[in-house]
């Protein structure tokens, strides 16, 4: 609970209008590049251009590393902060490929839950999105999916940041409300990879297949046929996992994070003292 008189929780990255505004252009763009498929009607000119979209869309990766660099440098992102954010990256990075091939098991879905609960969205955006692309260096995941990866990771991550009572709700009724999110989230994650890739399967080859010479509600019965009988099980599997891991080692996780939040202080200016008794200065070298 918080303390009277206690200030609201740090933020390692807080989002400012330039951050905002980055975001919602790249979140219009990936959700275009994402359901352009139910807008496009057997006459319509984007469906002739179906098989050029990956080029196109493999764009979205530029954009994304524009949205982190402006977050970043708007923020001004300290050094202790930068050291939290390689740290949680290479933890998660390194807990993906546990589970590769093994039904959706992929803990680091939990640990991006908890980062984004503690340290916000802006934080959680810049986390997920890095976190995806070490782990695809990590293990040669790199392919035209990869920016759809990044960008989908960071809402998830962002989007816990974003959960009611950041500052009150503790205890069981905290955790019940991660393992919700993540439940809810690990399927719209998988639900965002199909669309992904969906359109681009041969038409020829399968009848859940995208066929731009189909009408939307067609294409549309198509997709979730798709989701059904391709990824069903492993965003059960992510899911599982997800709220198991909240449920049985979230509290220690969420206690871990937040203690390393306030022992950093990541809002407060680092200063060195002068032995001799003289002013404090910055690292920059000015007097504060």
């Amino acid at each position: 609970m918080k303390t009277p008189g206690s200030s609201p929780r740090a933020r390692p990255v807080r989002l400012g209008p330039r951050s905002v505004a980055a975001l919602c252009l790249v979140g219009a763009i990936g959700l275009a590049s994402l359901t352009w498929p139910f807008f496009s009607g057997p006459t319509s000119q984007v469906a002739a251009h179906a098989k050029d979209a990956p080029w196109l869309f493999a764009g979205l990766l530029v954009l994304l590393v524009g949205v982190v660099a402006a977050t970043i440098s708007e923020s001004g992102l300290g050094p202790k902060a930068v050291a939290m954010l390689g740290v949680l990256a290479a933890t998660g990075a390194a807990l993906r490929p546990i589970g590769a091939g093994t039904a959706g098991i992929e803990p680091m879905f939990f640990l991006m839950v908890l980062s984004g609960r503690v340290l916000g969205p802006g934080f959680g955006f810049v986390l997920g999105a890095v976190t995806m692309f070490a782990s695809a260096l990590l293990t040669g995941g790199v392919g035209p999916w990869m920016p759809f990866q990044m960008l989908s990771m960071g809402w998830f991550t962002m989007g816990a940041g974003l959960l009611p009572g950041p500052d009150r709700l503790r205890g069981r009724a905290e955790l019940a409300l991660l393992a919700a999110y993540g439940f809810l989230a690990a399927f719209a994650y998988g639900t965002i990879m199909n669309l992904a890739g969906w359109p681009f399967m041969d038409a020829l080859s399968s009848n859940v297949a995208f066929d731009p010479q189909d009408a939307v509600h067609t294409n549309l019965a198509r997709f979730v046929a798709y989701c059904l009988a391709t990824s069903l099980g492993w965003d059960l599997g992510r899911a599982a996992v997800t709220v198991l891991l909240t449920l049985t080692l979230g509290a220690t996780v969420l206690k871990a994070l937040r203690r390393a939040t306030r022992r950093a202080a990541f809002e407060a200016p680092v200063t060195f003292e002068d032995p001799a008794g003289a002013a404090p200065v910055t690292p920059s070298g000015r007097t504060p």
